[in-house]
This record gives structure tokens, sequence and C-alpha cells, in this order.
């Protein structure tokens, strides 16, 4: 009996912690409420409607409280982006998704018949959300991310752009984005930049709402919450969200 109690508890507190953890924020659009759910370190979901997109469902992500995905967004081709396991788990037989070339030829015969391919630049629309790929890269003379092989994403959800960074440094074309209601912005080194470097690309194209997401590097988390200062100190209208992007952690 006490076994069965302590594991009845186990799976309350299990459950419990989920649900924490997936429990989205709320943004009014034209649309209806957005509500956009944190997942694991690059995943994430946006839902509004009957429409749910799913960015980056990779390494195991805990999609649990989420609609299954109409859409999903890959933007890279490393395996905290691209899981072709993840994906298989998540998706239904209407689930399309949005890669990158690069990503594309990696897929499997039956998904890369759901795929709409993006190359940096082009646009696409899904179920009435307008999806623009955009450019995600390193600048340095070795780049472990090389300019046009992977995508950042601009989605407008009801009248709100919504920007999705990927893997990327500051690189002029993230500072040069207009009209920006809520960023998702990496910085996790080497694989992409530095706190500093993030805040201030994010001072230069003034998002209304940013999260720092992606921010597990080689020596472990980067410290958010002076990317939370940088950014305010600069800029105290811009609304730095910090969520747990690494449950356990």
């Amino acid at each position: 009996m006490k076994f069965k109690l302590f594991t009845l508890c186990a799976l309350f507190v299990a459950a419990t912690l989920t649900a924490q953890q997936n429990k989205g924020d709320v943004l009014p659009t034209a649309k209806g409420n957005l509500t956009i759910t944190p997942v694991q370190h690059a995943s994430l979901a946006f839902t509004v409607g009957n429409t749910t997109i799913y960015a980056d469902p990779a390494g195991g992500a805990d999609f649990s409280g989420v609609k299954a995905p109409d859409i999903i967004l890959i933007t890279d081709i490393h395996g905290d982006h691209f899981d072709t396991a993840s994906i298989i788990k998540v998706k239904t037989p209407k689930t399309i998704l949005v890669v990158p070339q690069a990503v594309a030829e990696l897929l499997p015969p039956a998904l890369k018949a759901k795929a709409v391919v993006l190359n940096n630049g082009d646009h696409t629309t899904r179920a009435g959300i307008a999806i623009t790929a955009i450019p995600m890269y390193n600048m340095g003379a070795n780049p472990r991310h090389t300019k046009g092989r992977g995508n950042g994403y601009v989605l407008n959800i009801g009248g709100k752009n919504l920007y999705l960074s990927g893997d990327t440094e500051g690189i002029p074309e993230m500072k040069a984005l207009k009209n920006i209601d809520v960023a998702f912005v990496c910085m996790n080194l080497p694989y992409t930049m530095d706190v500093k470097q993030a805040a201030e690309a994010v001072l230069a194209f003034k998002p209304k709402i940013v999260y720092p997401y992606h921010y597990r590097g080689q020596n472990g988390l980067s410290d958010v919450n002076q990317f939370k200062e940088l950014v305010n100190a600069g800029d105290k209208n811009i609304e730095v969200r910090l969520r747990n992007w690494y449950p356990g952690k």
C-alpha cells in the first residue's frame, strides 16, 4: 500500500511539474489569443484558434498538454533542432513541415513529402499564418552555422510578428528587423553568441517582448539575468521574459 501511495504521489508530482513547465503565455491577436509555450532549449509551441505550430521538436522535448502540431518549423540540421524521431513522435497525418533545403535533404521520404522548403528570404502562408525565412549564421572565419544553410523565421499571426532566431550571431539581418512584437533570441557560446552580443542585437531591432532561449552552451547555461539587465539598461520599454527552458536544471 505504501509503495502504491508513493507511486501515485510521484506520478502526481511529475504531472504537476510537466503542467507547470508547459504553461504558456498568452498574447492577444486579431485571430484570438495566441498561447506561447516554452518547452526545451530551442523547442517551443504556438497555438492560436485551431492551429498549433511546433518549432524544433528535438531531443525528446516534452510537448505534453499542447495540441498536436499542424505545422512544424525546423531551423537547422543540428540534432538540437532537427530530430527525425521526435518529429515522427509528435506529428499527425495532416502535419506539414517548413524547413530549409539542407534539412529537406535529410528527411526520410514520408516526411519529405510533407515538407515546404524555404530558403532565406522565401515566404509561405499556411493556415492563415505568414511565414518568412530569415538568415541565421555565424560571422567568424570558421562558422558552425554557414549563411544560407539554416533559417530563422518571422511569423505573422493575427497581425503580430514573432521572430525565431535559430542558431545565429547578432547578424545585420537580425538588427535590421522591424516591427517585431515577440522575439526568441539564442545565446550560447561557442555555437552562437554571448549575452552581450545578444543584448546589443535586441537593442538594435527593439522587439516589444523578448525571450532568451537556446542558452545552454559548452560551459552550461548562459546568464539570462545579465541579458535582461543589459537590455533594460539600454531600453526599459523592452519586456524581457525569463522562462524555464531547462526543466530540472
